[in-house]
């Protein structure tokens, strides 16, 4: 059975988890700092996915289907991603940038389908193994070692995970300081190198120090202007979520609970829908039961 959301959002030890997957995110992140800007942001986030689950929901026997353009902006405005022009945008930037490309064999010659290329296919397999071992690590269970023997469902998997996440409010919805990180470009990193320098962790307090930041530092790693950054550090000073310990900007910084808790409960609800989507795609094994020799064909044997 699936983990619920009230589990992973009651569990300090989930919580726990979920920062070391945070380091692991901006680790990602140093990697390939272009490839990564894609999920830096809620909007290119869910556009990335989405894009990524209409090619893996192509039918082979139906030349209509999968990642075309036209479709994937139709996606994206439909569920009110992004608009029209900032969905074609996204389009001609994955292709200039070479993490998708044209096919070359095109079923219909009035339309040129898409599909990512081997970087972001890896990035994205990555990114659900990083989730995977994190649920693996917080209930003894073995959805990554399933997922590496039966590598052809992955796209089934992606596919699930990605419709999941866009039709999820909270996912999509976390909260207002959360808000403010992920629909700016590189933001969503940032929220995570924050919450990745988090150490003993009580939930019950007020606000939790994270020791200096250094503005100069995230705008330079994270490719995100000063002036963008100085900007949401603002709001959230101002909704009372964000501080420090001396005049802003100066000393170490701390998050408040309620910051803290926007970020968990996302947290909870994403890696509870990835699980959920996992149980669908992989459904338990059946145990083969050991026959039982009757005694009298035991005394034959």
């Amino acid at each position: 059975m699936a983990i619920s959301v009230k589990v992973l959002a009651s569990s300090p030890a989930f919580f726990g988890a979920v920062l070391s997957y945070a380091r692991g995110m901006v680790e990602m992140y140093a990697a390939n700092p272009r490839l990564a800007s894609i999920f830096a942001s809620q909007q290119r986030w869910l556009m990335a996915q989405s894009g990524l689950a209409l090619y893996h929901d192509r039918d082979p026997d139906d030349p209509s289907s999968g990642l075309y353009s036209g479709r994937f902006i139709n996606y994206a405005v439909m569920h009110g991603i992004a608009s029209r022009n900032t969905a074609a945008s996204f389009v001609q930037e994955m292709v200039t940038y070479r993490f998708a490309r044209y096919i070359t064999v095109q079923p219909d010659k009035r339309s040129r389908p898409l599909e990512p290329t081997e970087a972001a296919l890896d990035y994205v397999w990555k990114w659900m193994q990083s989730h995977l071992a994190i649920l693996d690590a917080f209930d003894g269970q073995s959805r990554l070692a399933r997922l590496g023997e039966e590598q052809d469902q992955f796209g089934r998997l992606q596919a699930a995970v990605a419709h999941a996440l866009v039709g999820n409010d909270t996912v999509r919805r976390p909260g207002p300081t959360f808000d403010l990180f992920t629909w700016v470009n590189s933001g969503g990193v940032v929220m995570d190198d924050l919450f990745s320098r988090l150490g003993a962790f009580d939930p019950e307090a007020e606000r939790l120090a994270i020791g200096p930041v250094s503005p100069s530092d995230l705008s330079e790693r994270f490719i995100i202007s000063k002036t963008h950054l100085k900007r949401i550090f603002d709001k959230a000073a101002l909704l009372g979520n964000m501080g420090w310990e001396r005049s802003p900007g100066r000393g170490a910084v701390w998050l408040s609970k309620a910051f803290i808790r926007e970020y968990w409960d996302y947290q909870a609800e994403k890696f509870a829908l990835i699980d959920r989507a996992f149980e669908a795609t992989f459904p338990a094994k059946a145990e083969v039961a050991t026959p039982v020799l009757s005694q009298r064909a035991a005394a034959l044997t």
